[in-house]
């Protein structure tokens, strides 16, 4: 079942003045996809999250299920599976409970109850867990019996609200992981809201950038990084982040200072030049100069944070294999850079030209 968010808005009145949490959303979450809501704390995503789920209501717009208007449905109408970053268990009652708790409120037959319990404890693997209380699990462990909470009434669309915030490092990937598989097995359209920018590619089939309330970017994750439209999603995606450059078009080229990096066709401008980290490449036919201030080795690969007089911050960081050699603290590497994943910005706009 797909979601289509129509020009979706919510504003909330504070005192004398409004906040346009969401302003006019317009996309669509395509059927069985696991779509990512991403962005800073305070973009609207959650807030977009809790108008799908009927648990806000929307200013303005519609949200549609398939063909079904579900705008103005109640959220225990509409068919979804909600999972909170707090997980939201009750502690005083076993696995076994929490997971049945929705399907007593549904009325469903005890023994066809407790057999669709069982089911789905045993696809987020917590079968043998549920005769255990919410304290003796890990919280990787607790997050699954919210998920199988959320799943056992099988519903048309799952969603997810930060759902691994609260968990350590390894927590998050094992669970993000067995997040994916669960959607894949199940086919559930599914929307998950972080804040994570990692978190979101690797599981998300698609990811919406959202800014301020409003949608900046929206397609598969890779695309989105190769291609951003504008400066702000150029900056949210990558780690280590995106380096900026105050560079300049003319005479055919782009230039950071006095070095032609690139060709283009753009009209003659300044420009902000954004280079991914990978995106430094050490040749001898290379066209720009950097300091080289330190180096840090992370396995295969070598991070050199460096400095050149027009990077936007005082230094700035790429990566290279560890192998190659030539790369020393304190070393100009003049002309032996040659960059490649860059693009050109609009000064104002900070839009994509290039």
């Amino acid at each position: 079942m797909d979601i289509r968010l129509e020009n979706l808005t919510k504003i909330f009145s504070e005192k004398d003045s409004e906040v346009r949490a969401v302003d006019n959303l317009d996309i669509t979450i395509p059927s069985g996809k696991l779509v990512g809501l991403l962005g800073p704390s305070g973009c609207g995503k959650s807030t977009t999250l809790y108008m799908i789920a009927g648990l806000l209501n929307p200013t303005s717009g519609k949200i549609h299920f398939g063909d079904q208007d579900v705008t103005e449905l109640a959220p225990e109408k509409r068919g979804i599976g909600l999972v909170f970053q707090n997980y939201a268990l009750y502690p005083h009652l076993t696995v076994r409970q929490n997971i049945l708790f929705p399907l007593q409120n549904m009325k469903v037959p005890k023994a066809e109850a407790l057999e669709r319990a069982q089911k789905v404890a045993d696809l987020v693997d917590i079968g043998n867990l549920m005769n255990r209380k919410p304290k003796q699990l890990s919280g990787g462990q607790q997050q699954r019996v919210a998920i199988a909470r959320a799943l056992v009434k099988s519903p048309d669309v799952l969603l997810l609200d930060e759902p691994l915030s609260n968990l350590d490092a390894r927590l998050r990937l094992q669970t993000r992981e067995e997040i994916k598989r669960i959607q894949r097995e199940t086919g559930i359209t599914t929307v998950f809201v972080t804040h994570d920018q990692e978190e979101a590619m690797s599981i998300s089939d698609e990811i919406v950038v959202m800014k301020f309330g409003v949608e900046q970017q929206k397609g598969a994750p890779q695309e989105v990084y190769n291609n951003p439209v504008n400066k702000f999603v150029a900056k949210f995606l990558g780690t280590p982040p995106i380096n900026f450059f105050n560079g300049e078009v003319k005479n055919g080229g782009l230039y950071i200072g006095e070095e032609r990096i690139l060709d283009s066709k753009l009209p003659n401008q300044e420009v902000c030049v954004g280079i991914r980290p990978e995106g430094f490449e050490v040749a001898e036919n290379g066209s720009l100069t950097v300091k080289v201030e330190q180096i840090e080795y992370i396995g295969r690969d070598k991070s050199i944070v460096a400095t050149n007089p027009n990077s936007e911050n005082p230094t700035f960081r790429f990566i290279i294999d560890a192998d190659i050699k030539g790369v020393e603290v304190g070393k100009y590497l003049k002309g032996n850079i040659k960059p490649n994943k860059c693009f050109a910005f609009d000064k104002t706009t900070e839009s994509r030209l290039q």
